[in-house]
C-alpha cells in the first residue's frame, strides 16, 4: 500500500458502486456532491466515488460511507433541467479514506491509494494458471447467461492481465452492491481472484436453476396455451356445427359438482360422466341421454338431509289434532321420535297399516310427516307389476327412467323424507319381473343402505327414510315382503268413532271446501247418527265424508237461494237432503226358527251378518249349496255335514235319514260372492237344527271355523263382526276360545251390551245355540 496522501474532493454514491477500469456515468443532484465535482473539475478533474452505508441518509458524513472506494477520472459533465449533473467518469485506482478534512461545502477527503503488492509475489505460471480458470469459469457462465454481448465477451477473452480480468468480468457481469464492494475492498490479487471466481460459480448455479425453472413453467405455460387453443378451436368448430350449449352445460354441470353435499367417489363418478358428455356430438340422442343421467344424479340428496322435530309432546299434539282413534299407530310413531331422540339416529321403522278402506291409513302417513316435520313423498303401488318401476331402467334403453323410489327421492330433495308406499298389497308381477320381490331390498334394513337403481347405477343410501305402507289385506302379500315389515292393524271405526270423526273433522273440512261458515250449517247429532247407520255401509268415513259433502252443497244453493242464513238438519228433515236411507240392518228375528242361524263375517266394508238358512226335504240323499259360495266356504259346509252324520246317532237320528233326504244350505244375497272358513260352526249348526228340527236362538250370532271332529278353531275380524252383530241388535255372540285375546285388545264401549261366549267344541255351540 502506497503512503502517498492526496486530498480529493468526495462524492457519495447512493446504490451504486464503481469499480477500477469501469467507465460509467451517474446523475448528481445534491448541493454538496455537485459542488465537489465543480471543484474537481476546476483542479485535476479527479474525485473519490465513496458507496453510502444506507442509501437513505441525505447528507453523509465519513462514518456513513465505506472507507474504501475508486479515484475516478471526470470524462464529462451535462448539465440537466432540475439542477442535475450527469457525470461521466472512468474508475482509476483503489484508494482508502483515511479521513474526512473538511465537510463543508463539500466533503474532502485525505486519500491513499492502494497498489497491490501480491502481483509481485505470484509468479507468472500461478497467473496464467488463475487466468485461464477464471476465463473457464467465465465461459460456462456465457453459456448460461445469454445476454452478455460477443463483443464483450471477445475482448474479456483476449485480456491476459490478471487484474485487468478480474476487474473487467466484474464490471460486466450484474452484481449486488455488496459484491462489488467486497470485490473494491478485496485489495490482494488473490483474494479478489477467489471472490470474483465463487461469485461466478454461484451465478451459474442460479442461472441454471432458473432456466430449469423457466423451462418448467414455460412447459406448464405452453400446455396452457396449446389447451386454450384447441379449446378456441372447438368452441369454433362447435359453433359451426351449431353444437354451443354443450360446453356451458358441461361448465354449469362442474359447478354444481362443487356446490353438491356427497361422497368424493360419487362426485368423482359424476365428474367422469360430464368429461363423456363433453366428448359426445351436442346433436347426437346419446347427449341427452347423458345430459339427463347427469340432472338426475345432480337432483339426487346424498347427503343432504332435514332436521327431525325432537318435541314429542309437539308431535302427539298433530297427531291428535289430525286423526281421532289409530291409538297403535300414533303410539308407535312416538315411541320412533323418542327413540331418535335420545339415541341421535335410530333405525327408521318399515311399518305397515293394515286395515279395510277409508279408515285413514294414508292419511295418518301425511300427519306423521307433519308431526316429524319429515318431507312427504307417496307413492302408489296399486296394478304397479314391472319391476323397472321400483329399480328403474337401465340406460340403455330409449326413454329411460329412475324407479319410482330414486323418484322420490329426488322430488323430496332430503335423503331422509317419509315415503309412503300406498297399496302395497295390490302390486302384480309378469313376466317382465316380480315387483315384490323388488320391493324386498327397499323394506329391508339390513339392505337398503346400499339400494342400487338400475338408472342411477350408483348406491343409494335409504337407510334414513321412514317407509310407511298400507294395504287393506295380508293374504295378497308375499311371506318374505310381509316379514320385512312391523304390521300395525287399522280396524274399522265404531260409530262413536265415526261420530266424532265426522264432528270434529269432516264437517269443517267439506263446510270449507265448499264455502261454508262454521254457523251456516250445523247437523244435528241424532241426524250424524241417522247418516252413519242408514246412508253409509262402511269400515271407514270415506262415504260419511261424501255425504256430508253433499249436505254442504246443498246447504250452500239453499242459502244462495232463499234468505236464510243458516240451515239445520235434524232427523226428520235429513231424507229431504239425502233421499231415502240406502241400508239397513237385517235385524235379529223376532222368534227363534228352526234351520236359521246368524252368522257373521268380515268384508272389505267392515263386518256384516250373514242369515244362513237351511232346508231339509225328501229326496236320494243330496247336498246343495247356493248363494255364490267360495271354494273354503263349500268345503266347510261338507265338513260339518260330515261331522253331523258322525254324531247322528248322539242326537237320535235315523241311520237312513241322509239317503233318503235332500239337505239345502242358502245364504241370501246370492249377487255377493261368500268365502272363508269362519261360518263353518253357523253352517253346522243350521244342518243340525233342521235335521233335528231343533229352533236355534234368534238374538245369537256365531263365528268360527268347524273340524270334521267338531273342534272350533280361531278366526279373524273379530272386531268388525262384533260390530256388526251389535248393529243387528244380537245379544250373544259364540266366539272360538282361542280368539280370547283379540276379544281383550278391542275396547269396552265395542263389547258394552253383547254377551260373549267362549267355545272349544259344537258340544258347547248346541249348548249356547239350541232354544230352551
Amino acid at each position: 500500500m502506497s503512503e502517498l496522501y492526496r486530498r480529493v474532493p468526495v462524492v457519495a454514491l447512493r446504490g451504486m458502486a464503481v469499480l477500477p477500469g469501469m467507465l460509467i456515468h451517474f446523475d448528481v443532484n445534491r448541493p454538496m456532491s455537485i459542488e465537489a465535482i465543480e471543484n474537481a473539475m476546476e483542479n485535476d478533474q479527479q474525485v473519490l466515488l465513496l458507496t453510502q452505508r444506507d442509501a437513505e441518509v441525505e447528507n453523509p458524513l465519513q462514518k456513513d460511507l465505506y472507507q474504501i472506494g475508486t479515484i475516478a477520472e471526470i470524462k464529462q459533465l451535462i448539465k440537466l433541467p432540475g439542477n442535475i449533473i450527469r457525470v461521466l467518469v472512468m474508475g482509476t485506482d483503489r484508494a482508502q479514506l483515511e479521513k474526512v478534512v473538511s465537510e463543508q461545502p463539500f466533503l474532502v477527503g485525505q486519500t491513499v491509494v492502494i497498489e497491490d503488492q501480491s502481483t509481485k509475489r505470484l509468479s507468472n505460471v500461478e497467473k496464467e494458471a488463475m487466468v485461464r480458470a477464471l476465463k473457464d469459469i467465465f465461459e460456462v457462465y456465457t453459456i448460461e447467461n445469454a445476454k452478455i454481448g460477443k463483443e464483450v465477451i471477445n475482448q474479456i477473452m483476449s485480456l491476459d492481465d490478471l487484474e485487468k480480468l478480474i476487474d473487467k468480468i466484474a464490471i460486466n457481469i450484474p452484481l449486488e452492491i455488496k459484491d462489488k464492494q467486497s470485490l473494491i475492498e478485496a485489495t490482494d490479487l488473490v483474494e479478489r481472484y477467489q471472490k470474483i471466481a465463487v461469485i461466478l460459480s454461484e451465478e451459474i448455479e442460479i442461472l441454471r436453476i432458473k432456466k430449469e425453472l423457466q423451462g418448467k413453467v414455460k412447459e406448464k405455460v405452453d400446455k396452457n396455451q396449446k389447451e386454450y387453443l384447441l379449446r378456441e378451436q372447438l368452441k369454433v368448430i362447435r359453433e359451426e356445427l351449431g353444437e354451443t350449449n354443450t360446453t356451458t352445460d358441461a361448465e354449469n354441470f362442474t359447478a354444481a359438482v362443487a356446490k353438491l353435499k356427497a361422497k368424493k367417489d360419487i362426485k368423482e363418478k359424476i365428474l367422469k360422466e360430464i368429461e363423456r358428455f363433453k366428448n359426445i356430438a351436442g346433436s347426437s340422442s346419446e347427449s341427452a341421454v347423458s345430459r339427463g343421467y347427469i340432472e338426475t344424479l345432480l337432483a339426487l340428496p346424498w347427503d343432504k338431509v332435514s332436521k327431525d322435530k325432537g318435541d314429542i309432546k309437539l308431535a302427539e299434539k298433530i297427531l291428535n289434532e289430525d286423526h281421532f282413534g289409530l291409538e297403535k299407530v300414533k303410539e308407535r310413531v312416538l315411541e320412533f321420535l323418542a327413540v331418535r331422540t335420545l339415541t341421535e339416529k335410530g333405525d327408521s321403522p318399515i311399518i305397515c297399516l293394515v286395515g279395510p278402506p277409508g279408515t285413514g291409513k294414508t292419511s295418518i302417513a301425511r300427519s306423521i310427516a307433519r308431526a316429524l316435520e319429515k318431507e312427504y313423498v307417496r307413492i302408489s303401488l296399486g296394478g304397479v307389476r314391472d319391476e323397472a318401476e321400483i329399480r328403474g331402467h337401465r340406460r340403455t334403453y330409449i326413454g329411460a327412467l329412475p324407479g319410482r323410489i330414486v323418484t322420490g327421492l329426488k322430488n323430496a330433495e332430503v335423503k331422509n323424507p317419509l315415503i309412503l308406499l300406498d297399496e302395497i298389497d295390490k302390486v302384480s308381477s309378469d313376466y317382465k319381473g316380480d315387483t315384490s320381490s323388488a320391493l324386498l331390498e327397499v323394506l329391508d334394513s339390513e339392505q337398503n343402505s346400499k339400494f342400487v337403481d338400475h338408472y342411477v347405477e350408483i348406491p343409494v343410501d335409504l337407510s334414513e327414510v321412514l317407509f310407511i305402507a298400507t294395504a287393506n289385506s295380508v293374504q295378497t302379500i308375499p311371506r318374505p315382503l310381509l316379514d320385512r315389515m312391523e304390521l300395525i292393524e287399522v280396524t274399522s271405526y265404531t260409530e262413536n268413532e265415526k261420530m266424532h270423526i265426522a264432528k270434529e273433522h269432516l264437517l269443517s273440512k267439506q263446510m270449507k271446501k265448499n264455502g261454508l261458515k262454521e254457523k251456516q250449517l250445523i247437523i244435528s247429532d241424532k241426524a250424524l247418527n241417522h247418516i252413519i247407520r242408514g246412508y253409509t255401509k262402511e269400515a271407514g268415513v270415506r262415504n260419511l265424508e261424501r255425504k256430508l259433502g253433499e249436505l254442504s252443497r246443498k246447504a250452500a244453493k239453499e242459502i244462495l237461494t232463499s234468505d236464510k242464513d243458516q240451515i239445520r238438519i235434524n232427523e226428520k228433515n235429513l231424507e229431504k237432503y239425502l233421499g231415502k236411507e240406502k241400508y239397513t240392518f237385517q235385524k235379529a228375528n223376532l222368534k227363534d226358527e228352526v234351520g236359521i242361524v246368524r252368522g257373521l263375517a268380515w268384508t272389505s266394508v267392515g263386518g256384516d251378518t250373514l242369515q244362513i238358512e237351511v232346508n231339509v226335504m225328501p229326496g236320494k240323499g243330496k247336498f246343495e249349496l247356493t248363494g255364490q259360495l267360495g271354494d273354503v266356504m263349500k268345503e266347510s259346509a261338507r265338513t260339518g255335514i260330515s261331522y253331523i252324520r258322525s254324531v247322528s246317532s248322539k242326537h237320535n237320528i235315523a241311520e237312513d235319514f241322509f239317503e233318503n233326504h235332500d239337505i239345502h244350505i242358502h245364504i241370501p244375497e246370492g249377487a255377493v260372492p261368500k268365502d272363508g272358513p269362519s261360518a263353518g260352526i253357523t253352517m253346522a249348526t243350521a244342518m243340525l237344527s233342521a235335521i233335528t228340527e231343533k229352533a236355534v236362538r234368534a238374538d245369537l250370532a256365531m263365528t268360527g271355523e268347524i273340524t270334521l271332529r267338531g273342534r272350533v278353531l280361531p278366526i279373524g275380524g273379530l272386531k268388525e263382526k262384533i260390530l256388526a252383530a251389535k248393529s243387528a241388535d244380537i245379544k250373544m255372540v259364540l266366539v272360538p276360545k282361542q280368539n280370547r285375546k283379540d276379544i281383550e285388545e278391542i275396547s269396552e264401549e265395542i263389547l258394552k251390551d253383547i254377551v260373549l261366549q267362549y267355545v272349544e267344541t259344537m258340544d258347547e255351540v248346541q249348548k249356547y245355540a239350541f232354544a230352551k
